[in-house]
């Protein structure tokens, strides 16, 4: 048995059948655009920062060499979610509750689908997204079945689960994700959607301001759809799962989490905690809380304002949060209350999501961007950037990428260094905005746009 560790909760999801939504606008599509037949890629990027591991890393070939705008394509709200790159196609999500798929070449839209009226952010109790509030998280492509998974907040208020044909954007089926007993007013569906063991997982948390009996949950649904169930963090008040970066699938299928801070009760349940779930989330197979746990409860300081960093070849998992202490546990037995291998202050506070490469990652900071260079049993400081503040970074052509909100500027990076090798205005960016990469191109969203731009000239 593991110390201290909760039961696994399975909660049945309030309405899982095939069912068009009740939505005052159901789905709707626009006129296509067929564009010229763009030149294959070979580098997909399906999930936030790739994959359900969150690497983080693109292609290294071409390597950046006077990089240049290539497009850029105005969308009809702002967009939160990172964008995604399949077969040529960039996939872009709204707050307002349309996908659109576009030419990676051109920037011509390919299609687009509205899915429901998002919720107007003045109804809400509370939150930072306005004015309205409709796809947040991003969503997970799976080439191999065609389909896109997307999460949609939809009027009144219910978090809409979506399956769209890569191919037209028509919608394949839709499950509604919200937990029988949750309020979904006071949920949030911020981190990324992730794809493992013939599942489809989606994270839940709360909203801006913590207000309202909100709770932590992992949704599973199967990629076929069917029956949804899901994890429910056992504070009785809080522990959100809200990180952008969502939840990190191992190879070995394990869901790794993150929690924020439980909001009442004295009694340790698993918040500012990383839980290692079983594919299935009907098991915690380990966990881990830093010491002072109480202490980040009482002053709001989430240990999951980042996800969860796994590193393979060194069998460890990278934890930092709000807190700025990056905590080095083994992967597959995480330690339990204070059973890290290794720690280390690093910086003011870190939120969003992390990208690594070998043995270094990179960490978005609130004073700017690190690297840090991990060992199995030890964390350092190798750089620092103080221009990318919590800029989520990516790694692709040989460089760093990385946004900063507050200059709405996108960065190329030396990774050795951390010097600006290239920089170009994105006019307008949100918190937590992250770039996407494949083959000579990266792909950033800016407010109500999209930019793309080119590697190599």
């Amino acid at each position: 048995m593991i110390r201290g560790a909760a039961t696994a909760l399975a909660v049945l999801l309030g309405a899982v059948a095939c069912t068009p939504s009740s939505t005052s606008t159901g789905p709707s599509s626009s006129a296509r655009v067929t564009p010229t037949p763009s030149p294959p890629i070979s580098s997909d990027w399906t999930e936030y920062h790739r994959d359900a591991g969150r690497s983080g890393t693109g292609p290294a070939e071409p390597a950046l060499s006077s990089p240049k705008v290539a497009w850029t394509m105005g969308v009809d709200g702002h967009v939160y979610a990172s964008p995604l790159v399949v077969a040529g196609h960039v996939i872009v999500a709204t707050e307002n509750n349309t996908v659109y798929s576009l030419d990676l070449f051109t920037g011509s839209t390919v299609w687009q689908k509205h899915l429901g009226d998002p919720v107007v952010a003045s109804s809400l109790p509370c939150g930072d997204i306005g004015p309205v509030t409709g796809i947040t998280g991003t969503a997970a492509a799976d080439p191999s079945t065609g389909r896109l998974y997307v999460v949609a907040f939809i009027r009144p208020g219910h978090h809409m689960l979506f399956a769209l044909s890569l191919t037209d954007g028509s919608v394949l089926f839709q499950l509604d994700v919200d937990p029988v007993g949750s309020n979904p007013a006071v949920q949030q569906e911020r981190g990324a959607l992730a794809i493992g063991s013939g599942f489809v997982y989606v994270p839940l948390g709360g909203l801006y301001g913590d207000c309202g009996a909100y709770n932590g949950y992992v949704v599973a649904v199967p990629e076929g759809s069917g029956q949804g169930f899901a994890y429910q963090v056992g504070a009785s008040r809080g522990a959100g799962i809200w990180s952008s970066m969502g939840i990190t699938v191992a190879a070995d299928g394990s869901v790794y989490v993150v929690t924020g801070n439980a909001t009442s009760g004295s009694s340790f349940k698993h918040s500012n905690s990383v839980i290692q779930l079983s594919p299935d989330l009907l098991s915690v197979r380990s966990f881990f809380a830093p010491s002072d746990w109480a202490a980040l409860d009482a002053s709001d300081t989430d240990l999951g304002s980042v996800g969860a960093t796994l590193l393979p070849a060194l069998g460890v998992v990278v934890a930092i949060g709000k807190q700025g202490v990056a905590y080095v546990l083994k992967a597959g037995s995480l330690g339990g209350i204070g059973g890290q291998v290794a720690s280390r202050k690093v910086c003011s506070g870190a939120w969003g999501g992390t990208a690594s490469s070998g043995s270094t990652v990179f960490v978005p900071c609130a004073d700017g961007l690190y690297a840090l260079t991990v060992t199995a049993s030890s964390v350092a400081v190798a750089w620092l950037n103080g221009r990318v503040g919590l800029g989520s970074p990516i790694v692709s052509a040989g460089a760093v990428w990385a946004i900063d909100a507050s200059s709405a500027t996108l960065y190329a990076l030396d990774p050795a260094s951390g010097a600006v090798m290239f920089s170009t205005p994105l006019g307008s960016a949100e918190h937590f905005s992250t770039p996407a990469a494949t083959d000579g191109f990266v792909v950033a969203p800016a407010g109500q746009k999209v930019v793309a731009v080119a590697v190599v000239s």
